[in-house]
């Protein structure tokens, strides 16, 4: 982005704030990354420890929405469905990545600092 431009993304009513919460969000990161392959509702589930039915539900709708991802019914019986990466949610597999990977190595310095930071606010508060 030019710096030009930067002043135009913080605003309240910029188009891409919404988008990003959406992307940004912990389970939308997930799901897609589980969706290395068409998936149905309940392996994703089972891949993403913790979720709930009903916040996975959201999640996916939210990301078909968005262009993401992609719900098929598949003609078994019974009905099932089964969810996979559009072009444009396959475009995040590197960002996502990337940023996993930074994750993972940066762990156990953010952990130190959050402990470190803890330890100041309790002898601050005592």
């Amino acid at each position: 982005m030019a710096a030009s431009d930067t002043g135009t993304v913080y605003r309240a009513d910029c188009p891409s704030r919404p988008i990003l919460d959406q992307i940004a969000d912990k389970w939308s990161m997930m799901a897609m990354a589980v969706l290395e392959e068409p998936r149905r509702f309940n392996d994703i589930k089972r891949r993403l420890e913790g979720v709930t039915q009903r916040v996975l539900t959201q999640t996916l709708r939210r990301l078909e929405r968005n262009g993401m991802i992609v719900r098929r019914v598949l003609p078994t019986s019974p009905v099932g469905v089964e969810y996979s990466l559009t072009p444009l949610g396959e475009s995040l597999r590197e960002p996502f990545g990337r940023l996993y990977d930074w994750t993972v190595a940066h762990t156990g310095e953010i952990q130190e600092s959050q402990q470190s930071y803890d330890e100041r606010l309790r002898a601050e508060e005592s």
